[in-house]
Order: C-alpha cells, then structure tokens, then sequence
C-alpha cells in the first residue's frame, strides 16, 4: 500500500512541477505580431563544452525568436529591416546615436539586433524604452550577449578592436534571419535605411553581400598600398557598413586559397584567421576582403556616398558620388566624432545626438548644424560641408512631414 501512495507523490511532484514547466514557456514566448522589446542571453553554465560541431554554440546566445513574419528579407511593405550593432567599452552613446539616426529617417518597422556586453544591456533598455511612444512604435529590439566559439573565443574578442570580429558570426546566430545592415556604431544615416535595403532587390542570384569601396583612388588607397594579403578589387572594401542576403551565406560554398574544395561560412572563417593572422592590420575587414577577393560574384559594390569617411575629404574631396547627390551615411571612424581633428563630422554627430524627438527637425537640428558646420571651413572637410546637409535637409523635411502629420 505504501508503495503505491509513494508512486502516487511521485507522479503529482512530477505533474507539478511540468505544469510549471509549461507554464514559464507560455509566459515569456512570443506569440506572433507581438513586439519584441528585448531579451536576456541565457548564461553559459560552469564547465558547459557547446562549440561548433556539437549542439549548435551559439543557440544559447539568442535573446528571443522572431516570428515567422519578421524573419524575411524584402518581405511585404509592413515586413520589418533588419540592423545590427555591435558594441563594447565606452561606445554606448555613440551607439544610441546611431540608432537614433536610423530611426528618426526610417519610413518602415526597424528591429534593431543589438550585441552589446552584459553590462550595457540595462542601460540600452532604459534608454530605449525613455524614448516617446511615437518613436518607440517605429523599432523593435533584441539584445545579445557578445559570444563567440568557445574554443577561439578570445581570439575573435580581440582580433582588432574588441568584439568587432562579432559581425562575421551574424549568419550563424541570427540563423533566423534572412537579410541583415550590419553597422559600425560609429555610423550616421543621413537618409532613411529603406533605400539602403532595398538594395537587396538589385542582388544578382549570385550576389550575397554589398559594400562601399575603401578607397577611390589605387594610389592613395590603404589596400592598395600597405595590405599584406588578397583584398576586393582595386582599393578593397569597407565594412564598416555591410548589407547581408544571410540566408545565401549560410548556403553557399566559398572558393578560397586553402583548399581546391568550397567551404560554408562557418568552415571558412577560423581556416582564414590561421592563414592570415601576422598579416591582417583592421582584423575581420582584412577577412572579408580576402574571401570578396576569392569570391568577387558574391559582393554588391554601393559608391562611397553610403559609407562617407574621413579619407574621402581629409585630403580633398575624392568621393564622386557624394559630390553629385550628396553623403547617404556618414562614417566618423578615427574617433573623428570624439575630438577636434574633423569638426564637421563631429559637428554632424552633436547635432543628432542633442535633438529631441518630436522638435521641428529643420529649425532644432538642420539650422544649428548648418551654423556650426560654416566654422569649420579651415579644414578640407569642412569645406565640403554642403556635401553633409545636401541629402540630409531632405530627410529632415521628410521627418518634419510625418511630424506634422502624427506619424
């Protein structure tokens, strides 16, 4: 009789803590439509092995699955774009800027893949979630912890600057996603991102990836000059803004200079990190350029308006299709946002990052900028100046536009 009332314990222990089980998992899944605001990295347990190979690494890393209707490409017009970011240290507020940029011109539903360090997470949601509900409504986001393999972890984490190796393994973490803007954080969109993305309709079937060129001319490109190793074309590609068919990287089988037979993405990467490693100065750009190199019918050239650096003007103005429309995206790599050695793309930055929602966007950012933008005409930057507001006055009566109209 005994035996049976400790069965009987048993299975209702048991029923219990299942019913829990459930539970839980209808308590913090998604159900479909919903908005994903943001979510936590499951941490890895002490001692836990999960590498490529064995269960895949980095499932435990995604924060929250999107619904089957946010995980396509072009999609339909209500479909969201896709963008990702990655950030370590002190470039949490050059990030939110960033993504303040990205939001305030976008016309469609943005989600935002945000990979940050544990500790930033809570302050990205609290200022995330700070923003007016009529922005708020425009973006959703994801946050992940910054992961890598776990048997070259530290490695990848300090290939070049930290954590910026993290983009080579979107394809493999967001193995939900079909297409993908990756984003340096220290990149400005001066235009909405719907015209970037819809370069993805302009891919061949072969096409896989687009970027801007390093450089416009061979002679006083970096590539050109200086690499120790195969770069894209003549002057090299900068990743610094990347648009991604991940769904075709995940796919393909990449020719290369180790081995006769084609490697997927995820075979690729540590294979090229061991070949070239003493000969790579700017770390996963330098990789990606070898694999463009090998693989030139899978990248999308985008002229330099939509990656606009410091090198098109420093020495005088060399970006032809900035001067014709206009910079799309501005680039303050160098920390040019940070100091005083190129005021106006600094003066770009502080403009964006002091106006406040909802304010008229001519009279609050554009007028100001274009003040502070006619004090720097002592540098060549500056004295291109024009060439930062030209695309930009338009955007800004665009958003002035959805203000007045309450969108």
């Amino acid at each position: 009789m005994r035996r049976y009332i400790r069965a009987l314990l048993l299975c209702t222990v048991f029923a219990v803590f299942s019913g829990l089980y459930v539970y839980n998992k209808l308590l913090y899944s998604d159900l479909p439509g919903h908005r994903i605001k943001s979510g936590f990295a499951t941490p890895r347990a002490p001692g836990d092995k999960t590498r490529p190979g064995t269960p895949h690494w980095y499932n435990r890393y995604i924060m929250r699955q999107q619904s089957q209707g946010e995980a396509t490409g072009l999609g339909r017009p209500d479909t969201p774009m896709h963008l990702a970011v990655v950030t370590c240290g002190d470039r949490l507020e050059e990030t939110l800027t960033m993504i303040k940029s990205a939001i305030l011109f976008s016309i469609r539903h943005l989600h935002l893949h945000i990979f940050a360090e544990d500790q930033l997470h809570a302050s990205f949601m609290e200022a995330l979630e700070s923003w007016p509900d009529m922005i708020r409504s425009k973006f959703s986001y994801t946050l992940y912890s910054i992961s890598f393999p776990e048997d070259n972890a530290a490695e990848w984490k300090k290939l070049f600057k930290p954590c910026a190796s993290q983009r080579l393994f979107l394809p493999l973490i967001l193995k939900d996603i079909d297409s993908i803007v990756y984003v340096d954080s220290d990149i400005l969109f001066l235009q909405p991102m719907d015209h970037l993305w819809a370069f993805l309709s302009k891919f061949t079937p072969s096409q896989l990836a687009a970027m801007a060129p390093e450089h416009e001319e061979p002679r006083i490109a970096w590539y050109s000059r200086f690499a120790r190793h195969p770069f894209y074309g003549r002057t090299g590609v900068n990743s610094g803004v990347m648009l991604m068919n991940m769904t075709r990287m995940r796919s393909v089988s990449f020719k290369n200079d180790m081995t006769s037979v084609g490697l997927q993405w995820e075979e690729l990467l540590m294979p090229l990190l061991q070949k070239y490693k003493l000969n790579i100065t700017w770390g996963d750009q330098d990789l990606l350029n070898i694999v463009f190199h090998h693989n030139p019918e899978r990248l999308l050239e985008f002229p330099c308006k939509w990656n606009y650096r410091p090198d098109h003007c420093i020495y005088g103005s060399n970006c032809a299709s900035a001067e014709e429309s206009g910079v799309y995206m501005l680039h303050g790599n160098r920390g040019v946002y940070h100091d005083h050695k190129q005021p106006a793309f600094r003066a770009v930055y502080e403009a964006i990052q002091k106006y406040s929602f909802g304010a008229d966007p001519v009279k609050t950012l554009l007028e100001p900028l274009e003040e502070e933008l006619s004090k720097t005409t002592h540098t060549y930057c500056g004295k291109n100046h024009p060439l930062f507001t030209k695309r930009l006055s338009r955007s800004l009566e665009g958003v002035r536009g959805r203000i007045s109209r309450g969108r």
